[in-house]
C-alpha cells in the first residue's frame, strides 16, 4: 500500500513538471498572435468578399425585377411570379458567396462546402421527388400558352374554368361550383381539352322524322332554320346529313359553327337550336315520331304493345 502512494506521488510530481502554466499560456499567445497576423493580410481579401457579396445582392434584385417585368409578362399568376423571382435571387446571391470564399482562398472551405450542398441536394430531391415534379410541370405550365387563367377546359373527366395556376396544382372549378384539385405533374401527363382558344367551335344536332316526310323539304328546312338561328362566317357552313333508317324514323344530324368559349355556351347554342328546329316542323307539319307504349289489361296476362306515332 505505501509504494502505490509512492508511485502516486511521484507520477503527479512528473504531471506538475511537464505542465507548464506559463509555457500554456504563452503558447496561447502565440497562437492569438499567427491569427492575428493572419487576419491583417487576409483584410484586403476580406473586405472584398464583403464588396462582392454586395455586389451581389444588388445584382440579385435587379435580375429578380428583371425577371418579374419582362420575362414573366405572359405568367398571370403572382404566386408562380413571387416562387420564380425569389429562386432566381437566391441562386444568384449563392454565386455571390462561392465566389466570395474563393476571394478570400477559401478553396478548401469551398470544396467542402460544394460536396455538402451536392449530398443534401440529392437527399432532398429524392424525398421530395413527387413535390419537385409538380414544381417542374408548375413551371412549364406558367409559360405553357395553351392554357391561362379563366380557360374553360376538360381533362380527366373534369369539366370547368382555370382559376388557379401555381407550382403544386391546377385548381378547376366545376360547373357545379365545386373545386377540383389537380397535381401538375397529373396534369402535364394527360392530354386535356381547352375549348377557350377558339372564339367558335362546332355544334351538332340530332333529330328524325317520319318515313312519309319529303326529305329534301326537311333538309332545306332545317339548314334555312338553322343558318337564320346562327350566322356562317367565312369558311363555315350549315351541313346536314341522313345518317339511318331508323325503328320509327330517319335520323339526321346537322353541324353548325357558333360562338362558344365555355360548356354554357355550348348548351345555350344547343338549346336555342333545338327549339328554332322544332318550331320550324311544327309550322310545316314535319312529324317528328316519338314511340307509344299500349297496355292490354286481360284476365290472366298482362300485355304489352309497343308501337311508334306516326301522325303528328
Amino acid at each position: 500500500m505505501q509504494d502505490t502512494t509512492t508511485e502516486v506521488k511521484e507520477t503527479t510530481k512528473e504531471v506538475a513538471k511537464a505542465f507548464n502554466v506559463d509555457d500554456a499560456i504563452s503558447g496561447l499567445w502565440e497562437k492569438l498572435g499567427g491569427w492575428l497576423d493572419a487576419l491583417i493580410l487576409k483584410l484586403p481579401n476580406f473586405v472584398i468578399a464583403v464588396l462582392v457579396i454586395v455586389l451581389f445582392y444588388f445584382i440579385a434584385k435587379g435580375l429578380q425585377k428583371l425577371i418579374k417585368r419582362v420575362l414573366l409578362r405572359r405568367v398571370k399568376e403572382e404566386s408562380v411570379k413571387q416562387m420564380i423571382g425569389q429562386i432566381v435571387f437566391a441562386v444568384t446571391l449563392l454565386i455571390g458567396f462561392f465566389v466570395a470564399l474563393g476571394v478570400m482562398e477559401l478553396d478548401k472551405v469551398l470544396t467542402s462546402v460544394l460536396a455538402g450542398a451536392g449530398v443534401v441536394g440529392l437527399a432532398i430531391g429524392l424525398a421530395l421527388q413527387g413535390t419537385l415534379s409538380n414544381t417542374v410541370s408548375g413551371f412549364i405550365l406558367s409559360f405553357l400558352p395553351k392554357i391561362s387563367i379563366g380557360d374553360w377546359i376538360e381533362t380527366n373527366g373534369e369539366k370547368g374554368f382555370v382559376t388557379e395556376i401555381n407550382l403544386r396544382n391546377v385548381t378547376v372549378k366545376r360547373p357545379d361550383n365545386e373545386f377540383t384539385i389537380i397535381p401538375n405533374s397529373t396534369f402535364i401527363d394527360n392530354p386535356f381539352t381547352n375549348y377557350s382558344i377558339s372564339p367558335r367551335s362546332r355544334t351538332i344536332v340530332s333529330c328524325g322524322v317520319g318515313y312519309e316526310s319529303d326529305l329534301q323539304m326537311v333538309e332545306d328546312l332545317t339548314v334555312k332554320t338553322i343558318g337564320e338561328a346562327f350566322k356562317q362566317r367565312d369558311g363555315e357552313e350549315v351541313e346536314f346529313f341522313f345518317q339511318e333508317f331508323g325503328d320509327s324514323s330517319i335520323n339526321f344530324v346537322v353541324r353548325f359553327w357558333a360562338d362558344c368559349v365555355n360548356g354554357k355556351q355550348g348548351h345555350q347554342n344547343m338549346h336555342k337550336a333545338i327549339k328554332a328546329i322544332k318550331k320550324a316542323f311544327d309550322a310545316n307539319d314535319v312529324n317528328i315520331p316519338f314511340p307509344i307504349r299500349t297496355l292490354d289489361f286481360g284476365k290472366n296476362n298482362l300485355t304489352i304493345h309497343n308501337q311508334n306515332n306516326g301522325a303528328s
